[in-house]
């Protein structure tokens, strides 16, 4: 059996040895940008690196063109992590201390928020750390890291588990930048269910019967079917109506909306012929994402009906819920206080105070959260999590990770994205200023390398630690109730040949005659949107 504190000690040595690197492949998918379906460059740079690496990758995985899985290794228990790299349409911000987006592009492109980037980048240190550390002292088992597009819409990871993607893991050890240093314990993540409705105006010409006109040819004057921009209008405002009744007032869920194309290349008196909505909630279990795709179908019926135009839905995507493993929280919260929590430098905080002068406060001493540089119990955690949630409510907000749970022992570590201290309770700083933060190495490095490195420990320990694989995969089969098809096991709730909706029209970077712009034209020098009313 090979020596766990010596394949430990080299997974550390090497994220050490690497930091560098793997800061600037952070930095350089940050600078990607790109949103949900539309990764191209972040999905080659990971690709690229991990062929380099020796892993055999498979790219375009579950028919999605942005999304891969690189496989390692032979024998023993299959160990698992993904990597996410999507950005935040209307998020744009550059490295600066002050309101920026990105230049010689539209205002409004994408941006890294929570940030994705470092998510994949400490999900990649993790899975190279762990490698070297195997192949040094002949550890037997196999890595796979998937490359999990379009998370910000929940997108790739029901549609690799529908297609039998993580069939066969013995366990997955995930990631998400947080405020806080800590992992997930009883209360998981809920359902994320997306859907985009589509409305034809197929016949405009029978909507009026043309005997009863007193002039046949009347031109612009004529009377026109509704067409599908009133559909989707009568869509959006019955939606707004009925979202008071679709489920009580208690715990917590959601519905947004995106337009996606609002009756495209139509001119002058001609019905409006195609326009698309995307509707996407969060519940705490099924039930209630069921009961609001039952009011959604019988809106845009109604809708369709009154405007002259046929209804369609196409699914986004289903998320189950998230499945708790305290064998595996409690491995890696001690792993997480073996590394102990970031710990920022003199060139992050005086960014921060930069920040703060910027926005017209005094810079403090210490301008980030306790949080970021402390370590909360997972059971603490949990109590905060509790305390606004009604007894009944087990899950909350929603995030795909929660697919990995139903096929295999799963915890999901949170490490500290960095977050400024507020002057007072009531104060909120922008958006912009977390977005400039994630892209600056000093800030965001510390919480990614906490998190590479966890991991790695955490599955060295999976692969070597007597009993500990066991006693996840015994507790993971009690709760399903008994495993794949057990008594309270949930099947993925998107068929195997479900085709991903990689082809809508998501928001993305184009080329033109002009150079890569945001899908939105980059305004003129000068001309802005216009006259500000």
């Amino acid at each position: 059996m090979p020596d766990l504190a010596a394949a430990r000690a080299t997974a550390l040595d090497w994220i050490g040895s690497n930091e560098a690197r793997m800061s600037a492949f952070c930095k350089a998918i940050w600078d990607c940008a790109e949103p949900a379906w539309r990764e191209y460059k972040s999905a080659r740079l990971y690709v690229e690196l991990l062929r380099v690496e020796g892993f055999e990758v498979e790219e375009g995985s579950g028919g999605m063109p942005t999304a891969f899985v690189a496989r390692w290794g032979s024998g023993g228990p299959v160990l698992s992590s993904f990597a996410e790299y999507d950005a935040v349409p209307g998020q744009s911000q550059q490295v600066v201390p002050h309101k920026a987006p990105r230049e010689g592009l539209h205002p409004w492109t994408a941006g890294h928020t929570d940030p994705h980037s470092s998510l994949g980048a400490a999900a990649l240190t993790a899975i190279l750390a762990t490698r070297a550390a195997m192949q040094k002292h002949g550890v037997p088992g196999r890595l796979v890291l998937f490359g999990e597009p379009a998370e910000k819409v929940c997108g790739s990871k029901p549609v690799h588990a529908a297609k039998g993607y993580y069939d066969g893991l013995d366990a997955a050890v995930v990631y998400h930048p947080h405020m806080q240093n800590t992992v997930t314990d009883h209360t998981q993540f809920g359902a994320y269910w997306s859907a985009v409705f589509t409305f034809e105006c197929l016949d405009p010409e029978s909507w009026i019967d043309k005997r009863l006109l007193p002039i046949r040819d009347v031109g612009h004057a004529a009377a026109r079917a509704p067409g599908a921009i009133d559909a989707l209008m009568l869509m959006y405002m019955t939606t707004k109506t009925t979202k008071e009744a679709m489920f009580p007032h208690t715990g917590s869920w959601t519905l947004n909306e995106f337009i996606l194309a609002g009756g495209d290349a139509t001119s002058d008196n001609l019905a409006p012929r195609f326009a698309q909505i995307q509707y996407s909630w969060r519940a705490s279990n099924l039930g209630i994402c069921a009961q609001i795709e039952r009011v959604l179908r019988s809106n845009a019926k109604a809708a369709a009906a009154a405007t002259h135009c046929v209804a369609s839905l196409r699914w986004v995507t289903r998320t189950r819920v998230g499945l708790p493993n305290g064998v595996l929280t409690e491995a890696t919260w001690a792993n997480l206080q073996a590394v102990g929590p970031p710990r920022y430098s003199q060139d992050a905080v005086g960014f921060a105070r930069e920040i703060q002068r910027n926005l017209g406060l005094a810079p403090m001493d210490d301008p980030f959260a306790p949080a970021n540089t402390g370590l909360t119990p997972p059971a603490e955690f949990e109590a905060g999590l509790r305390a606004f949630l009604p007894p009944w409510q087990h899950h909350l907000s929603a995030d795909d990770y929660v697919e990995f749970c139903w096929h295999c022992p799963t915890v999901r570590l949170l490490t500290a994205r960095p977050r400024l201290r507020a002057p007072d309770a009531s104060y909120e700083y922008p958006m912009w200023s977390y977005n400039a933060l994630g892209g600056l190495p000093a800030a965001i490095d510390p919480g990614m390398f906490v998190a590479g490195r966890t991991m790695a420990l955490t599955l060295l320990d999976l692969a070597l630690k007597p009993g500990l694989l066991d006693a996840a995969k015994a507790e993971w089969r009690e709760r399903t109730g008994g495993g794949i098809g057990g008594a309270q096991w949930v099947a993925p709730l998107l068929p195997r040949d479900f085709v991903a909706p990689h082809d809508l029209r998501w928001p993305e970077y184009v080329c033109t005659a002009r150079g890569e712009e945001w899908w939105i034209p980059t305004p003129v020098d000068g001309g802005g949107t216009g006259e500000r009313l």
